[in-house]
């Protein structure tokens, strides 16, 4: 039996035109003669396990094919590879984002009932985690007044990226010193990191450190200087130091805790690795390959023989028979095991991203020597992150691997380190321009990468007023607006 979601009414989400199917979760730890509390531990694990499995799929769904790392194969016409967004694009996303947000409020609600202000700081640090994302893919969107239509509020205003933003971060602030100087404990079921306080700390701050860094175009944020702030400061703000605090879960695939994917040829049949993200690899030789994709060969004499790893080029003509070669496919051990109780890891945030944060700001700084140091503690963790991935002894004297101290081979190893964490490739590119990403005469608006999904036709229907409002202030309820953090 698995177990259904807590959410206190339909009424809190309807506004949102939810229609996503998830995993489903039954009430645990409540009181059947009391059913509007609900203890806050016991919504824990449903929002983590929902959160990270689909966004695990939406990275193989969206953004790999967005940014270039894996496409659908054959792939006669359009898709997202070639930048074909529709008004539905964002949907899935959307409805999710907010269906787990109903969760997360009335965790801060029980947590308030219960005396029990750490699961107002894990809501904080959870709420940062989706909200992040939401903001991130559409820009503007119902935060303040979001899921309160009991309340009698149901048509919500849109508050503006840089308000949210700012929320996000007094609410991590706070949960920081919450952790840090309450008692209370955790209990019942944490998939993500068994009621450890501390990790759960060290998860709040390196998130804080991911919203500060996404607005270091926006100067008047200090982004770079609060960033260091926390970097001279790690006993007031601990944050990860190693793979086995990152926010890494854990999946078994035995119910309730089923991988993402049901059948392993579901996830590796009629896909092609994109020989952007392969060449890229295969440059500097690394490990990852034979963790991340399966050889290509061709046939020769009615046999195949092996090419080594050889991908097919994104947003191409669409003539398949261009490819005289079987591609790399997406290697299903990473994800899907045919023996279930075989553990696979689904990312929500890395170490490695914690490294790589403070790469750039020390190479923002000048610093070149704490930016080496950064850079190859961030290049390690991105390798052994994953389940039989070894860093080969020497692995950061290679010639292309290196630190050479430039944004561009930063971000490159971001971009890899970033495989598979929902869709902060998309954004980071977003942000910096890297990696640069080839572009073909088959790609849609001129080669240029859209950068935001359109509001759900539902909530142009349902709230028309604040939308409107919402798509003046952005600039148009388009796919190639830029959000606040962008501009």
């Amino acid at each position: 039996m698995k177990l259904k979601p807590y959410i206190k009414t339909l009424a809190i989400v309807s506004f949102l035109g939810m229609s996503a199917c998830t995993k489903d979760f039954e009430e645990i730890n409540t009181d059947p003669n009391k059913l509007e509390v609900v203890s806050p531990g016991s919504m824990l694990t449903p929002v983590i396990y929902n959160m990270s499995t689909y966004f695990t799929e939406q990275s193989y769904n969206f953004d790999w094919q967005m940014m270039q790392v894996c496409i659908p194969h054959p792939s006669v016409s359009n898709g997202i590879h070639r930048y074909d967004l529709n008004e539905n694009s964002g949907n899935g996303t959307w409805n999710t984002c907010y269906k787990w947000m109903a969760n997360i409020r009335e965790m801060e609600t029980a947590a308030d009932n219960y005396n029990l202000p750490v699961y107002r700081a894990v809501a904080a640090t959870l709420k940062a985690y989706i909200m992040g994302i939401l903001t991130d893919s559409f820009g503007d969107v119902p935060f303040s007044e979001a899921m309160k239509a009991a309340e009698g509020i149901s048509q919500p205003r849109f508050d503006t990226q840089q308000e949210i933003y700012e929320n996000l971060i007094a609410q991590l602030e706070e949960a920081n010193t919450i952790y840090a100087t309450d008692d209370s404990k955790m209990f019942g079921e944490d998939l993500l990191y068994s009621n450890d306080k501390t990790k759960w700390q060290r998860f709040n701050n390196s998130l804080l450190m991911r919203l500060l860094l996404r607005m270091s175009k926006r100067t008047e944020m200090n982004s770079y200087e609060r960033l260091q702030t926390i970097i001279d400061n790690p006993d007031q703000y601990p944050v990860f130091t190693s793979n086995a605090e990152a926010a890494f879960v854990t999946i078994t695939g035995n119910s309730p805790y089923d991988y993402a994917w049901g059948r392993r040829q579901d996830y590796a049949n009629a896909k092609a690795m994109a020989s952007f993200f392969v060449d890229l690899l295969n440059a500097q030789e690394d490990p990852r390959r034979s963790l991340f994709m399966t050889g290509a060969s061709r046939l020769e004499g009615g046999k195949p023989v092996d090419i080594g790893y050889k991908g097919v080029p994104a947003a191409h003509s669409g003539d398949a028979s261009q490819f005289n070669f079987n591609p790399s496919q997406p290697n299903a051990d990473l994800m899907v095991y045919t023996t279930l109780g075989t553990e696979i890891v689904e990312v929500m945030m890395s170490y490695a991203e914690v490294e790589l944060i403070k790469a750039e700001v020390a190479l923002e700084r000048g610093d070149l020597n704490a930016a080496k140091a950064a850079y190859e503690k961030g290049v390690a963790a991105g390798i052994t992150q994953w389940k039989n991935g070894v860093m080969p002894q020497g692995y950061l004297n290679h010639p292309v691997v290196a630190f050479n101290g430039t944004m561009k081979q930063l971000m490159e190893q971001k971009y890899i380190a970033l495989f598979y964490n929902d869709y902060q490739q998309w954004f980071e590119y977003r942000r910096t321009g890297y990696p640069e990403l080839p572009k073909t005469e088959y790609m849609l608006h001129d080669g240029v990468m859209p950068t935001r999904f359109m509001y759900p036709t539902e909530i142009r229907r349902s709230n028309p007023t604040n939308y409107q409002e919402a798509a003046n202030r952005i600039g148009g309820d388009d796919i190639m607006t830029k959000v606040w953090w962008d501009r």
